[in-house]
């Protein structure tokens, strides 16, 4: 029974994201990400390394996807936001060799802005895009 629910969570999971517009992808990452750090934080301060690196592990996937995706050319703050994804990178790797609490707190302080900010943007997206069939596109 347990894996049938597991099966179908991921399948719904695959299909949210499959099916997800891209400022809706974006908030996704951002809000993953923040609940990585989150959870690595609890468990570097619990001692549990192991389980503190895989969520930091996870968090800097997200963040390599974050800056592989950016494209800084296209507006203003690409370039500050590319360095700021650079930096948190090094901030995640430094947070897990040397178990450094402070570092995923910084990244987290970093971020949550971040994420409320694209957030905002994507509720503007989604109020202004065109609507076909009673569903927003985009």
């Amino acid at each position: 029974m347990r894996n049938d629910f597991a099966a179908a969570r991921s399948l719904y999971n695959r299909d949210s994201v499959l099916s997800a517009s891209p400022a809706r992808i974006l908030t996704m990452l951002y809000d993953r990400l923040l609940l990585d750090l989150q959870r690595a934080e609890t468990y570097q301060l619990q001692g549990d390394w192991n389980t503190a690196s895989t969520h930091l592990l996870h968090a800097q996937e997200i963040v390599a996807e974050l800056t592989s995706s950016l494209k800084p050319e296209l507006w203003d703050g690409g370039p500050g936001l590319f360095s700021l994804y650079q930096y948190v990178a090094r901030q995640l790797i430094g947070a897990n060799m040397y178990r450094d609490v402070y570092r995923t707190r910084e990244c987290q302080t970093l971020l949550e802005p971040l994420r409320t900010a694209w957030h905002e943007a994507a509720a503007i997206v989604m109020a202004t895009s065109p609507q076909v069939g009673g569903a927003q596109v985009g």
